[in-house]
């Protein structure tokens, strides 16, 4: 009697231990992604947050600069690429199928420096700094530097120029914004995920141009804003365009967005950066996630769809802590309509 009491007992027991079996047998499922550094920091903590609200779906992130987010979504390496420079016509035209731009938060470069004898905030303007990457300016107490910093006592140190050496949506932005205030950076050297730079050293990633201004007395250079300030490097005030001062803040990006973006295009490839308005911060850009409007493979489309939905509302509120501008309820809007365009086979 007690035998037959024990039966039901132990194939209970097996079946969940067979089914336990199963389910860590079963292959997670592998979404590849890879591209800009700027959004890095809230791209993996959103991975990490997602994956643990949905076992079995993992990802798989490489921080390897817009370029090559760019170049590895075109040659279908990956199921999903991140840019902040949106893809020119030429890129799109090139790609073998169509590909859709989804803003995922807002974000700033700083102008980050390493004056260790220096004191106080730094204040320059887009000319300025257009000429000291361009190596027009190489002393830190150039006159052009000490006209807009009355009072203070900045030493004579060689500047040292940082660039990025990969092909990268930070510089896209830098550039766009130099190109805007700089007549002669526009003509002589451009805006691009790539510029040939006239001087300074090149870092890869914002993780190398951060290495490379915290390790170089006399260093400037731009990275994310949310790199600066985990590293406490200081980073300049810069003049707006409308003529005030301001430092790098979310409400200067979302300021930014305001004025830059009320005429959101409908593949929404826009530049924000020298945005009209008191307190936009004028090095401001969204960043884009990159996929294919018609998915080739079923399972994998199907949660890009439900992560990009994710990202787009319950995503936006780990921005702020990481230093990011949360997405405008509008651009969102616009965004959910272009979601149900995704095909899934």
């Amino acid at each position: 009697m007690q035998k037959r009491r024990l039966l039901p007992v132990l194939l209970g027991v097996i079946a969940i231990a067979v089914g336990g079996f199963e389910r860590s047998a079963r292959a997670d499922l592998l979404i590849n992604g890879a591209g800009a550094t700027f959004p890095y920091p809230i791209y993996s903590k959103w991975f990490d947050v997602y994956a643990k609200e949905n076992p079995g779906i993992k990802f798989n992130y490489q921080s390897i600069g817009s370029g090559g987010g760019i170049r590895m979504l075109s040659n279908r390496t990956v199921d999903v690429g991140a840019t902040d420079a949106p893809l020119t016509d030429a890129q799109l035209a090139a790609a073998p199928a169509n590909i859709l731009h989804f803003p995922s938060v807002m974000g700033a470069d700083v102008i980050a420096y390493n004056l260790p004898d220096f004191s106080g905030t730094m204040r320059l303007t887009g000319p300025v700094i257009a000429d000291i990457f361009m190596g027009k300016i190489t002393k830190w107490d150039d006159d052009k530097i000490k006209a807009l910093n009355p009072g203070a006592s900045i030493p004579s140190t060689d500047v040292v120029v940082c660039h990025r050496s990969d092909g990268s949506g930070t510089s896209y932005i830098f550039t766009d914004y130099l190109s805007k205030v700089s007549p002669g950076w526009s003509s002589d050297v451009g805006k691009g995920t790539s510029v040939k730079w006239p001087a300074g050293l090149g870092g890869k990633g914002n993780e190398g141009v951060t290495a490379l201004v915290q390790q170089t007395p006399g260093a400037i250079g731009y990275v994310e804003l949310i790199y600066a300030l985990n590293n406490k490097i200081p980073f300049a005030e810069i003049q707006n365009k409308a003529g005030n001062w301001v430092q790098a803040s979310l409400e200067g990006v979302t300021a930014a967005a305001a004025s830059g973006s009320g005429n959101m295009p409908a593949d929404f490839r826009v530049s924000i950066t020298e945005a009209p308005g008191a307190d936009a911060y004028p090095i401001s850009s969204f960043t884009w996630l990159l996929v294919y409007q018609k998915q080739t493979k079923k399972d994998v489309g199907e949660q890009i769809k439900k992560f990009l939905q994710w990202a787009l509302h319950d995503g936006q509120k780990y921005a702020p802590e990481l230093k990011y501008a949360p997405l405008p309820a509008a651009v969102v809007q616009k965004e959910e309509a272009q979601l149900q365009t995704i095909q899934v086979p």
